[in-house]
């Protein structure tokens, strides 16, 4: 009997254009790996960004400006360094549809969320504001489109009620390397057995930079969605892509940080909006239909707690105060 020897799968050329927290770990990844990195193409000039490219730097990678993927000319690059797939982890930049064909294999994006119905930016704080219990990251392939290629690899992400836009995002990309995983181990062995899956039918959302209520409060929403819009744009200890929901007390604009529902929801005894007990370094503020508790706010770009910040009896308003 003749024993047959596997024969280990060449590497692949790798294009990964990346930013933001994923990004460095999809970078990580592909540096453990057999793999070989063509360059990191990240926006330098974005202090979130910048840890991309000191990370890739000091791995002796290349690092391109991100930009050069609008150029339909910068195809003829991809093909001329022989790269076999492009990653695209939590870059904004647009494609070219040129660029986005020009690797051997494929592109690929790394969405943080399910398709069609969370496409476009902040996928992970929509889900928060909109009442989530589940949620998604997603491997797709790409096409001319925005979030619109078929579907390659897909894991589940719970949400908490104790998750923030932060925490829920950082769920999204740990559960994203391994998906990462696989495609290039599939990549490797065997190209065709890619999955490539239509999206599934439904309704398609794409959420662009705006932010839900115009960022203000509504104190008579249920106190549910008042809360849930905190945390959707919490991203405590880094600056949030929505700011803080903007609320006014006697002229002046705070923003809520933090808040939770009561322990003990009750309907409040006061109109949406009036401020009550202090509850330790927290007050309590009425909604619709139940006291929420503020636990941090921010004046003038200085967080405080909230129960140094405001007085009972205080009427918080997210409608503009007139001048």
């Amino acid at each position: 009997m003749i024993a047959v020897l596997a024969v280990p799968a060449p590497p692949l050329n790798v294009l990964l254009v990346a930013e933001e927290a994923a990004g460095v770990q999809a970078l990580r990844l592909l540096r453990s790996s057999a793999h070989r990195v063509v360059a990191v193409l990240t926006g330098r000039e974005q202090a979130a960004a910048a840890a991309v490219g000191t990370e890739a730097a000091r791995a002796g990678c290349a690092v391109w400006p991100a930009r050069l993927v609008r150029d339909a000319a910068f195809a003829e690059t991809v093909r001329r360094h022989e790269v076999d797939l492009l990653l695209n982890v939590h870059s904004l930049f647009v494609m070219h549809r040129d660029v986005v064909a020009a690797a051997r294999i494929g592109s690929f994006n790394v969405h943080p969320g399910p398709l069609p119905a969370y496409a476009g930016l902040n996928a992970p704080s929509w889900a928060i504001y909109h009442g989530e219990r589940a949620h998604a990251v997603t491997v797709h392939w790409m096409d001319p489109g925005i979030d619109t290629g078929a579907i390659a690899y897909q894991a589940a992400v719970d949400v908490t009620e104790a998750d923030t836009g932060y925490t829920l995002s950082t769920k999204c990309t740990r559960a994203a390397m391994p998906l990462l995983r696989e495609l290039l181990a599939v990549a490797a062995q065997s190209p065709a057995d890619i999955p490539r899956r239509p999206q599934p039918d439904g309704p398609r959302r794409y959420f662009g930079r705006e932010v839900p209520e115009g960022g203000r409060l509504d104190w008579s929403a249920p106190g549910r969605r008042v809360v849930d819009f905190v945390r959707a744009a919490d991203y405590s200890p880094f600056s949030s892509p929505w700011g803080h929901p903007r609320t006014w007390a006697a002229g002046q604009e705070l923003g809520v940080v933090r808040a939770g529902r009561a322990c003990t929801p009750a309907p409040p005894d006061a109109p949406p909006g009036v401020v009550g007990a202090a509850m330790g370094r927290s007050v309590q503020v009425a909604a619709g239909d139940e006291w929420v508790t503020v636990h941090r706010v921010q004046i003038d770009g200085v967080q405080l707690d909230a129960g140094a910040a405001l007085q009972r009896g205080q009427l918080l308003t997210g409608v503009w105060p007139e001048v």
